[in-house]
């Protein structure tokens, strides 16, 4: 009897403590593959450093060339046009004739001339023989110094003349035209420089000086670099810009530089010691220009708003937003929200 209540005893005991290590070990297997499951579905990211570094600070401004000197050919007077001598395109030289007008009006001019000469000389040859009046003297000398200046002032305007060694860059008239308000023709000076217009910033400003090295590319020479210099600072800022204008002039000895290419313009204005992030790091806002990087600290991101500066091959400078030492996040951006967990994916 007693052997047969203590078998009883065991078997309920049995009974009874089984279940109970069964559920908790199921429990703790449910746990277990909770958190696994949760870990599964946190965005996964890939992270660096922010640092700091001396980021020479080079500024690139477009603008188009134009002549170092441009000078528009028409006669004081108007008048009709007999010949033009040169195209648009065309090299001349100082002093050459580019345009002949119509010599019509300077004949009768001419003709006018002789006659007051005449009567002058007329006047002088009776005044020495006491026939005459110094006043008709003096009348007579007075008109011909007016017909004389008229007549010379025709001339110079009847064959028009460069005044410049250049190139012809704009012809508005044809033979037999009357001319009018804009010039017969327009030649520009390319050698031995040429001339661009950037336009800086106020905070820029500070940093330029009269005669510092620029370096320029056009689209036109692939791979080419021309050497320039800042010939002149404006003093007064463009009120509908807030710029300065600035002008830069380019060595052009041989004429390969034409008006109207189009330019690029690099200063060297210094190195700041800003902070650099990877480009990978750069977030760029749906439906606005705002960019952001991901920071990653204790766990969880924050979305940092940041302003871009330069590019540096696969990196970025950044002028505010970041911190140096930031560990910023470079791949996964894309399950990132701010104050979101996210694990770091180890390499």
């Amino acid at each position: 009897m007693k052997k047969s209540v203590f078998f009883t005893m065991a078997a309920v005991a049995a009974g009874t403590i089984m279940p109970t290590l069964l559920l908790s070990s199921c429990g703790k297997a449910e746990e277990k593959a909770a958190a696994t499951s949760e870990a599964d579905e946190l965005p996964r990211i890939e992270i660096d450093m922010a640092r700091r570094m001396e980021v020479p600070q080079l500024k690139e401004y477009t603008a188009t060339v134009e002549a170092e000197n441009i000078n528009n050919i028409a006669p004081a007077t108007p008048n009709r046009i007999k010949k033009i001598n040169v195209e648009v395109g065309d090299h001349v030289r100082a002093g050459q004739t580019l345009v002949e007008l119509d010599t019509s009006n300077a004949q009768q001019l001419r003709i006018n001339l002789d006659q007051i000469e005449r009567e002058y000389n007329r006047a002088v040859s009776l005044l020495e023989i006491g026939a005459g009046t110094q006043q008709a003297v003096d009348q007579l000398r007075a008109q011909l110094d007016a017909a004389r200046s008229q007549y010379d002032n025709m001339m110079e305007n009847t064959v028009l003349t460069s005044p410049v060694t250049g190139v012809v860059t704009a012809r508005n008239y044809d033979p037999g035209d009357m001319c009018g308000s804009m010039p017969v023709l327009t030649v520009g000076q390319l050698t031995p420089e040429v001339k661009v217009m950037i336009n800086v910033s106020e905070n820029d400003m500070n940093t330029l000086r009269q005669g510092m090295p620029v370096s320029v590319t056009f689209d036109a020479f692939p791979g080419e670099t021309f050497s320039g210099k800042i010939a002149r600072i404006y003093p007064t800022v463009d009120t509908a810009t807030r710029t300065f204008g600035v002008e830069v002039r380019i060595a052009n000895g041989a004429e390969r530089i034409k008006p109207g290419m189009f330019a690029r313009v690099e200063v060297n204005l210094g190195s700041k010691n800003n902070v650099v992030v990877p480009d990978r790091a750069i977030v760029k806002q749906t439906g606005s220009g705002n960019k952001y990087v991901y920071v990653y600290s204790g766990g969880r991101v924050s979305y940092n708003k940041v302003e871009l500066g330069q590019r540096l091959d696969e990196n970025y400078e950044l002028l505010s937003g970041i911190a140096n030492g930031d560990t910023v996040v470079i791949t996964g951006q894309t399950r990132l929200a701010d104050g979101v967990e996210a694990i770091i994916l180890t390499k």
